[in-house]
């Protein structure tokens, strides 16, 4: 009998989202989902690790564990702990929200499927562009089929993908688009002050209203047009189109 693949599954929105369980059940066709999630919400983490406190592991039930830590800590701890061999596959979501344009940098979700690809196993991440009635059945079914591609064909080196997917009807959904990332416009009022009952001050970051560029063959594009959008996302942040006008500095 042959083996069943090994496939991990993480988030940011943690082990009790919606999102996450849909997607666990869509993956279960196709391999052994073992889902290694954050405890709790923790959107906009980035990619940080934690390396100045231990970790927890709790197992909720069987392959699932949820971890007091980010979800990088999930992939590491799900990939060279948990998980009873090497995974074929890391997927990150179904995130509450898109990553689009800039998201990606502060994206959880995101920097799951980027530390997988650092450790050389193929990843990527799915969000839903929503902020409620979140169609989670439609990205799932995505998410399967591009489970089942990338693992016959691959990925190319040091490549992830970043996808996102309309709240629509999968009947209302035109395809899927290959995109670059879009970018967003700063609007200036992403802090908003407020006065605690004692007269002290606090501040809300993320406030101000998001508008993004949606610049031809933005990920930001494809999605208002009913496009599933799919970036690839590198693990070399160099600019080389700037490396040569930086060579002429003289510092």
């Amino acid at each position: 009998m042959t083996e069943r693949l090994k496939i991990l599954v993480t988030n940011d929105d943690g082990i009790h989202s919606k999102g996450i369980l849909v997607l666990a059940k869509a993956l279960q066709e196709i391999g052994d989902i073992f889902v290694v999630a954050p405890d709790i919400e923790k959107s906009a983490i980035a990619h940080s690790l934690t390396l100045h406190r231990p970790l927890r592991v709790e197992k909720i039930k069987k392959n699932f564990y949820a971890v007091d830590g980010t979800p990088a800590d999930c992939v590491h701890l799900g990939v060279n702990v948990i998980l009873p061999k090497r995974p074929r596959l890391i997927v990150s979501g179904i995130n509450k929200g898109g990553n689009l344009g800039d998201d990606i940098i502060y994206s959880g979700t995101v920097s799951a499927a980027f530390e997988g690809t650092l450790l050389g196993i193929p990843s990527f991440a799915i969000s839903l562009v929503s902020r409620s009635h979140f169609k989670f059945d439609v990205a799932a079914q995505f998410a399967l089929r591009t489970a089942r591609y990338i693992i016959k064909k691959g990925l190319p080196k040091d490549t992830f993908l970043n996808i996102n997917v309309p709240n629509l009807d999968e009947k209302e959904i035109k395809s899927y688009k290959i995109t670059q990332q879009g970018r967003l416009i700063h609007t200036g009022d992403g802090v908003i002050e407020k006065m605690d009952p004692r007269g002290k001050k606090y501040y809300w970051i993320g406030g101000g209203q998001l508008i993004f560029n949606k610049g031809r063959n933005t990920d930001v594009e494809a999605v208002s047009k009913s496009y599933i959008s799919i970036t690839p996302l590198n693990l070399d942040l160099t600019n080389y189109s700037s490396i040569r006008e930086l060579k002429k500095w003289r510092i």
